[in-house]
């Protein structure tokens, strides 16, 4: 049975699974849906294009959709969705815009956690199992594959992608690529440091996968040389393992862009 506090506001043109939740003081409003399960806490806006899948919670103050943080816009801009998949959670004062384009979205996906304070940028792109710690932020146009784990006030360029079961550590600096299952942390410029042990376990990689990218890694980060010949080379090596073609391939895409964020080849003009 779906629930509304008699002092939150909801649209009527507001869509509502079952066993939905809305707390005290929520606003929502606009050609939202929310889908079964979905639990509003006290004071939580969602405004817009926005849908929302099953069984995620939304703590308190959260702000979901809204216009984007663009200069010009105004309340007559036309813009565009943000869709947010299962079993999220989004806590306290967390901002989610949707993307600046008509016909496009925001797209945000499964299983993700999103700490205090975080904000994820228009026309951004996060798969499933991504957490990002307390007061991360996100520019417009990034991608987050799947297992990224962003610890507290780190901080992304536009355009930037981080690679699945990736470690960026507190207080970095992101404004260039990073390749999947590393270790980066620091500003100006943010360094590779390692391999994530932990993503690895937590995407399931058995030993010898493990020990493929740990191999991969020293080649590419320890050897000297050119992280780009390194990368060649390496690509030439016959029966490469998936994951390691997956850091390779994610090297490659970020050199096409001059200042490595392989986005930027895909931005409109």
């Amino acid at each position: 049975m779906t629930k509304i506090h008699p002092t939150a506001i909801v649209g009527n043109d507001v869509q509502l699974g079952q066993d939905v939740v809305i707390g005290p003081h929520c606003v929502v409003g606009g050609p939202v849906s929310i889908g079964d399960g979905t639990v509003l806490d006290a004071k939580v806006v969602i405004s817009g294009r926005v849908t929302i899948g099953c069984g995620n919670r939304l703590f308190p103050n959260s702000v979901i959709g809204c216009c984007p943080q663009v200069l010009g816009f105004d309340q007559n801009t036309r813009i565009g969705e943000l869709v947010i998949g299962d079993r999220n959670a989004i806590r306290e004062y967390v901002t989610i815009h949707p993307s600046r384009y008509e016909n496009e979205k925001t797209q945000i996906g499964n299983d993700n956690l999103l700490m205090i304070g975080t904000h994820i940028g228009h026309d951004c792109l996060v798969e499933d199992k991504v957490v990002l710690s307390n007061y991360v932020q996100i520019g417009g146009h990034c991608k987050l594959e799947k297992g990224a784990w962003l610890s507290g006030m780190a901080a992304s360029h536009q355009f930037v992608t981080l690679g699945a079961w990736c470690f960026v550590a507190g207080l970095s600096g992101l404004a260039r690529d990073i390749p999947p299952f590393l270790i980066v942390s620091g500003q100006h410029p943010p360094k590779i440091r390692g391999v994530n042990k932990r993503g690895l376990k937590r995407a399931g990689l058995d030993e010898a996968q493990q020990e493929h990218i740990y191999n991969a890694y020293k080649r590419l980060y320890r050897q000297g040389g050119t992280l780009l010949a390194n990368a060649q080379a390496l690509a030439q090596q016959d029966g490469l393992d998936e994951n390691v073609r997956a850091i390779i391939d994610a090297i490659f895409k970020s050199c096409q862009h001059r200042f490595g964020r392989y986005r930027e080849t895909l931005r409109r003009t």
